[in-house]
This record gives C-alpha cells, structure tokens and sequence, in this order.
C-alpha cells in the first residue's frame, strides 16, 4: 500500500465568517466527502480549518481526489475564491493543474435550476455497479445521470415532475445549509405491483445521492419491506411476532441505513389514525436522519390517496406521487424497450397477439405491469430462438407468426365473424339476432335519421355455464371490428369480482383501468351478477365496481362494448338492482342448454382432424342420447364445458392405452371413450336423477 496523506486547509477568517448553526465550513466539508468517496478512503476533520484524507495512491490518484475535494467545496461555498483553498500531499505542494482549486465562474444572475449553478455539473452522476475505484474520480464522465434515467422513464410522470423539483432546489438548498427541509420529507407511492417501485425507489435514491443533497450508499440505495396484515393485537407488545416484525427489527438493526426506505403500509390503510399505527411513525421519526421513507400503497383514488396523505402529515411532511396503470400504447413501448436490449426487432402487424397475451395475462386478476412484459418478451425472445434453429437461420425480426405462438387462443384466418357463428352447434339462431343488432348499430350511426340516436352497444349474455357465451362474445367482437364498429377488436375477459380492490378506494380505479384497457374492443364480464349483492356490507366494493363500470359504459358507450354473462335469473336480479344497467345493456342474447343431439354434435365436431375407430361414434352417440330430461335441463349441467372434459379424458385413457400397447399410431376408440365415460362425474349423466356434482369430475 502506498498511503498518502492530503491535508485541505481553509482560510481562517473566511471560516469564522461562514460558520452556519455551528457548523464550521472543515466539519462540512468532510461530512460531505466521507459520503461521496469509496471505502477505504478515511476522511478527518483534524481542526477549526482543516481536514485530512488519507488514501491509497496506487488505487487512487490524489489528483483525482484533489479534484473531488475542490469540486464538492466550491460546490458547498459559491462565495469562496481561490485563496480561501489550499491542498498539500504529504507536506508538499500537490503536483496537479492550478485548475483544479479554481471555483467555478458563477454568474450573479443565475437563477436556481437553470442549469448553470456550480453543482449542475455533478447533479445527477451515478456509480455504475461495475465501476473500479479509479473510474470513480476520473475526468472523463464515465456514468449515467439519475435524472436522465428517471426523464427516460415510459410514464411515471409524477416521478419526473419530483426529480426536476430536486434537481432545481438542490443548488439552493445545499447554498443555505438547509438539508434538514429536504432531509425531513417522506413521500407517499400510489402504484400497483409490478409497475416499477423498485426502480423508481432506487433512482429516487441514486437522485438524491448525486445531488449532495443526503448520503446515499451506493452499496444498497432503496429498501422495500411490507407490513404484515392488520390484527386486533398490539404490535408492540410481541413486536417479533407483529404485524410490524419486519420493519422494527430493520430499525433496530441498523445493518443499512443511508438510503430509501420504502415500506408498504397498504395493509394498514384503514388504520393509518389508529393508536398502533402512530406509535410505528413516531418510531420511524426517530430514524429520519438515516432514511428518506417512501409509503407504498395501491393506485387508489384521488380522495383515498389524499386521505391517506393527511394521516401521515400529522407527523411528517409528505408528497404525493400516483403511478396510474399502463395504458396499451405504453405496455407496447415498454416491450419494444426490452425487445431492442436483445438485439431483435419485431413487425408491426406481430403486435396483436402480444395484446392478445397481454389481456390473456390480466384474466386472473394478477397482472404486474413491468414485470409481466418482460416475462413475455423473454418468452417470445426464446421461441423466436427455436424458430431460428428449426429453419436455419439467423433471424432478428420477430414476426406475426412468431408472436402468434404467444397467445393462448389463437385468432381465426381467412373466416369472417358471421361465418364462424354459423359453424357453431346452435349458433345460426345467434348469428341473426346479432345481424339485427348490427344493423340497428350501423343505420344509427349512419344518421339517416335524426329520431334514431347512436344506441350503447353492450349486451347481456344469459343461460347457463358451457352453452358458447365466451365463444360467441369472443366472436361478436371480430364482427363488430370487421363492419368498422369497434377500431381494434380486441376481447378482454373477466370475472364479476375481479373488479373488486382489496383495499378501500383501489375499486374505482381498477374498474377504470379495466375499461381502459378495452377501449376498442370487448370486454367480457363473466357471472356479473356477482357484483351485485342485496346488502349494506361495507366492506364489499361490487356496488362501487358497478357505478364505475356504468359510468364507462355511458362516457364511451361508442368505443368499447360491455358484454356481461350469467345465468338468467341471476342477471335479471343484476338489473333490478341497478336502474342504470338497464338502459345501457338494450341487447340481450339468449343461449338455452344444448340438446341431446346438439352435445353430440359438439362431441364429433371435436374429433376433427383426429383419427379413430368406426366404433367410436355409435357409443358416443348411445351415451349422450341417454341423458335424462332433467339434466339436460338443470341450471347446474355444464353443457358444452361437460362435452370438453369427456372428450379430454377419452384422449387421457387413449394415450396411456398406446403406452401400454407399445404402438406409435394414436386411433381413438370406443372403449377409450366408454373408460373416460365411467368415471365418477361422467356417469351420473346416465343415471335418471339429479346430482349435486354434474359437470365435474375427479
């Protein structure tokens, strides 16, 4: 090792001019250069006007710390000049530029944040994680700008309003010595997961680094810990077995401080005035100067959020930042992103099965934003791979065909919508009531006629599970894209209660972003009726679901069609319950259990394609003309969902009897279907009473 000693000396009347709250200009200067230089680097305040450092020069040029040094103070002290400066090596004159300890030539009219303050050079420098020591202090900028990067960022708008405030009081902030208001400020993020919290939480911090405006280790910039679920027992008195475990044992531990602390507080949002909660923030008050706290919770609505803003600026200052959902056009510039990085390009007309993905994706309900393109761009990278290795080639441009490959339900070529319905079992009574609603549709939008206005679109799908609701709906759209009525033709399913937040006022907003995303296209809502429950429970938000999803139906009654389905007592109990309903859904379409005949057909209509033996079919035909009456007509028989099942098992019993049999050619037959058809389940079809179990098997 090859210590060298540097001592900076500062001019003594200048010092005793520039004390600020007891604070010599020495005893600031080195808590500032203790933040930004690396480990190993050990920094002194050695009196009223100097302070050492003591380094390693064959690891880093004194010269580059001397410029550090120079930098940082000129930076802290715009009034000083030259003379006030002085740095030696050793006992001797550092062997550098003159340059070096010159201050920055500030002009008198600068105006904060115009990007000509003496810190504007450096704000926004960050360490690249690979980076040597060396690089750390070099001449050559060598690293990206935190601002940038946030500026970079797809949406997250308030995030880059925050950077820019930062940014521009920074100079200010740092010329009066008043870290402490900046210091003592919290945020609050409305943002769902998967939508960047990570990132954002550490590019808050990396900002907040680079701008000298707190210590920032680099090491570890942003920490996320949860607070655990809400319960009726004190969490301090176990806090080891306590909803708020996590976050004081982090406190107490003190293994990492210096950075953002973003703890999600979306369990406890309705308690946030309540004594335990309080209690955790006036605990958190005392770590202020170790931390900058980030309070995650989920997009909620504009009241909710402020709500939740006053609940905590009762003990500390905070802002509020609000993340909204990703709309289609950002989903898709996010993954153009992520395609790039890998070296690949994608053709425009490749983007509807992505889309196609991306709504497949938000069925369950749990969709992470960011986090889910990325899986999907990766999965498509990969197959893309495959293809190239198939075929022999070395192709970088991700195609339609490629992307097809994506979605789960793969789109229809070559057919038009009207054609498909009449190729369902059942369907050429659907196709001329839809033709009825098209026209009626086309000849209002036509205006031909003042009396007749532009009607909503939506419609209600009523019968019971398995008659083709989802089929058709999914069908309905393709028709509707095809004659110019919706711009995109898009199908989006869902659930009734997968509108429904789990935290008070994320509801709202979540039905809006659902409707967002459908814009254009269909959005199918499955046993809808379950929004709707006769009851004042406070704590169900399927009324709030439904005067928000009423509310989209009227505002862009022109621009997306609601279809909801259920069965039709259920549905009919919906619309009683909801006057606004009423008027918004005109189009009701019936679907009535298959027939004996109709489940039949459906069951040879599967077998397409497949090869089987001739005494196949006069079994199948045998068992689904023996159903009895009342099956066929109960509410709980699945219909064609029931047919799908058989013919899954038959094919499950006919790969496993070719394992068996040793033989590579697969041919269905009867006794494949009469095993399959003998399973619990299956066989109560045949039985002449009603069973609790139709429609499923084990």
């Amino acid at each position: 090792m090859n210590m060298k000693k540097i001592i900076v000396k500062i001019e003594r009347q200048w010092t005793t001019n520039n004390i600020v709250n007891g604070v010599t200009p020495a005893e600031n200067l080195a808590k500032q250069l203790a933040a930004i230089l690396p480990q190993g680097t050990t920094v002194n305040e050695e009196d009223f006007t100097s302070v050492t450092i003591l380094v390693d020069a064959d690891v880093i040029s004194t010269n580059n710390v001397v410029n550090t040094v120079a930098k940082t103070f000129f930076g802290l002290y715009a009034n000083a000049d030259q003379s006030v400066l002085s740095v030696s090596v050793e006992g001797g004159e550092v062997e550098t530029d003159k340059e070096l300890l010159t201050p920055p030539s500030v002009s008198k009219n600068t105006e904060v944040g115009s990007g000509e303050s003496p810190l504007s050079s450096d704000l926004g420098k960050s360490l690249k994680p690979e980076a040597g020591i060396e690089d750390l202090f070099s001449e050559e900028e060598t690293t990206s700008s935190a601002i940038d990067n946030i500026e970079d960022l797809i949406a997250a708008d308030d995030l880059k309003a925050l950077a820019h405030e930062i940014v521009a009081l920074a100079p200010m902030i740092i010329k009066n010595k008043t870290y402490d208001v900046f210091t003592n400020q919290s945020y609050i993020f409305s943002i769902n997961d998967g939508y960047g919290i990570s990132t954002y939480t550490t590019l808050l911090a990396e900002l907040i680094g680079q701008t000298k405006l707190k210590k920032i280790s680099t090491r570890v910039p942003s920490v996320e810990i949860k607070l655990g679920v809400m319960d009726d027992r004190d969490p301090f008195a176990n806090p080891h077995n306590s909803p708020f475990a996590s976050i004081l044992s982090f406190l107490s531990e003190g293994k990492v401080t210096d950075c953002v602390l973003c703890i999600d507080i979306s369990e406890w949002m309705s308690a946030l005035e309540g004594e335990y909660f309080r209690k955790l923030l006036k605990v958190l008050d005392r770590y202020m100067d170790e931390y900058v706290y980030v309070f995650r919770i989920p997009y909620v609505e504009k009241d909710v959020l402020e709500r939740v803003k006053l609940a905590l600026n009762d003990l500390m200052f905070v802002q509020a930042l609000t993340f909204p959902p990703l709309s289609r056009e950002e989903l898709q510039l996010a993954a153009e992103r992520e395609i790039k990085n890998y070296g690949f390009e994608i053709e425009e007309t490749a983007w509807e099965s992505f889309h196609n993905r991306i709504a497949e994706e938000k069925r369950d309900g749990k969709f992470y934003g960011f986090n889910t393109v990325k899986k999907i761009v990766r999965e498509m990278v990969y197959k893309k791979y495959r293809a190239n290795v198939k075929a022999n080639e070395e192709s970088n441009v991700i195609s339609r065909e490629d992307t097809a490959r994506l979605s789960i339900i793969k789109p229809v070529e070559g057919i038009d919508g009207f054609e498909l319905l009449s190729k369902l079992v059942g369907g050429e009574a659907i196709r001329k009531q839809v033709e009825e609603i098209l026209l009626q549709i086309k000849f209002a939008r036509s205006g031909k006629s003042n009396a007749v206005k532009s009607p909503c679109i939506h419609m209600r799908f009523v019968g019971n599970p398995g008659t083709g609701k989802t089929t058709v709906a999914r069908i309905v759209g393709k028709i509707l894209k095809e004659n110019d009525v919706l711009r995109i033709g898009g199908f989006y399913e869902y659930a009734g209660r997968d509108f429904c937040g789990r935290y008070i006022g994320e509801t709202a907003p979540k039905t809006a972003s659902i409707c967002r995303d459908a814009y254009g296209s269909v959005l199918f809502i499955d046993e809808a009726y379950t929004l709707y429950r006769d009851n004042t429970d406070g704590k169900d938000y399927g009324r709030e679901a439904l005067d928000t999803l009423i509310a989209e139906m009227e505002n862009h009654r022109d621009d997306f069609v609601v279809i909801m389905a259920g069965y039709t007592d259920d549905m009919d109990k919906l619309m009683e319950g909801n006057a606004g309903l009423v008027g918004r859904m005109p189009y009701v379409i019936e679907f009535p259990n298959f027939t004996r005949e109709q489940l039949y057909n459906i069951f040879v209509s599967m077998l397409e394609g497949c090869q089987y033996s001739e005494d196949l079919l006069p079994v199948v035909k045998e068992y689904f003309f023996a159903i009895a009456e009342e099956i066929i007509r109960s509410k709980e028989f699945s219909n064609a969902r029931f047919v799908r099942n058989l013919y899954e098992r038959m094919w499950a019993k006919a790969l496993r009897r070719c394992q068996l049999e040793k033989t590579e050619e697969l041919v269905l037959c009867a006794q494949d279907f009469e095993q399959a058809s003998a399973e619990k389940g299956f066989k109560s079809m045949l039985e002449k009473k009603k069973t609790s179990r139709l429609g499923f098997y084990e």
